[in-house]
């Protein structure tokens, strides 16, 4: 029994694989000489040949696929070459807003340094996003990927160990206020309540 004739689809495949394992090499040489990072000439590479896949029925079938890959890996490099001048562009400009933008990590107050050392780390990353990052309880649901009401539950028991620990290093006689500072975001010697959400503001 003769074997069936390759359906169209495995002809493609067949002709693709061959195209890729003649030419991948020039071209991944192609784009290493052209890119700072050797990891982006191994995606400038695969998107040129996601491109030929698309294409397939354009590419030539002589010796001229191969300048027709290096056309299309070019293409390819030009778009890579506008996103990096894009995002350097962005990354200078951040830079030189960042120290008038960006507030003190952390609150002056050695006191609550040393109780926000002590709570366990998903704590600290839920009050941090209340004071000051200043989300409400849905946008932390929303970053930490859970329900708003396990949000609820979990800022209070976080708050509350934080209370203890503060209570805890109190000298007799003494008591720590907890209040916002004067800027957005910064907390100068205590908490602050997170900001409701849309339901509750109403």
């Amino acid at each position: 029994m003769s074997p069936s004739p390759p359906t169209d689809d495995a002809a493609r495949r067949a002709r693709f694989t061959d195209l890729f394992d003649r030419t991948h090499g020039a071209l991944l040489a192609y784009a290493v000489r052209r890119v700072a990072d050797p990891s982006d000439a191994a995606d400038v590479v695969a998107e040129t040949f996601v491109v030929a896949w698309r294409r397939l029925d354009d590419v030539p079938h002589d010796d001229a696929a191969r300048p027709w890959l290096f056309g299309v890996a070019r293409r390819v490099l030009a778009n890579h070459y506008r996103g990096e001048r894009r995002r350097l562009a962005l990354a200078d400009r951040l830079r030189e807003q960042v120290v008038e933008v960006v507030p003190p990590h952390e609150p002056a107050d050695p006191t609550l340094l040393r109780a926000m050392d002590a709570l366990p780390p998903d704590d600290r990353e839920l009050l941090r996003l209340v004071a000051w990052e200043e989300l409400a309880r849905d946008e932390i649901a929303l970053v930490l990927g859970v329900p708003r009401a396990t949000v609820r539950v979990r800022l209070h028991r976080a708050r509350r160990r934080l209370l203890a620990l503060l209570a805890a290093q109190e000298e007799p006689g003494q008591r720590i206020v907890l209040q916002r500072d004067v800027h957005p975001g910064h907390v100068r010697s205590g908490w602050a309540n997170a900001r409701p959400g849309t339901e509750e503001a109403r």
